[in-house]
């Protein structure tokens, strides 16, 4: 009797999982879903754009500071910062 019981429960398992991915499927493949992943396609390739935009500007500024001879300024408020925030922390009221 009990062996019954599991085995019910896992047909209702199945089933309930088969129904649930066989509706994604067919959301998926009618007109709405179809828009929802053409606007998801959208937004990822502006994201991948914007991320490709800003390692493309960080990398250039970089070629030329190396070439240009001249400090990199990100590391030189770095080494800095505990020399100027005394001074900044006086100017303020």
């Amino acid at each position: 009797m009990k062996s019954r019981i599991v085995w019910f429960v896992a047909g209702s398992a199945a089933g309930v999982y088969a129904a649930t991915k066989a509706k994604r499927a067919a959301y998926r493949l009618s007109m709405p879903g179809l828009v929802d992943q053409a606007a998801a396609l959208g937004l990822g390739w502006r994201a991948f754009s914007a991320e490709l935009r800003d390692g493309m500007e960080t990398r250039e500024r970089e070629v030329v500071h190396e070439l240009s001879g001249t400090p990199n300024i990100d590391h030189l408020s770095l080494e800095t910062q505990h020399l100027v925030r005394p001074i900044l922390d006086k100017e303020k009221p």
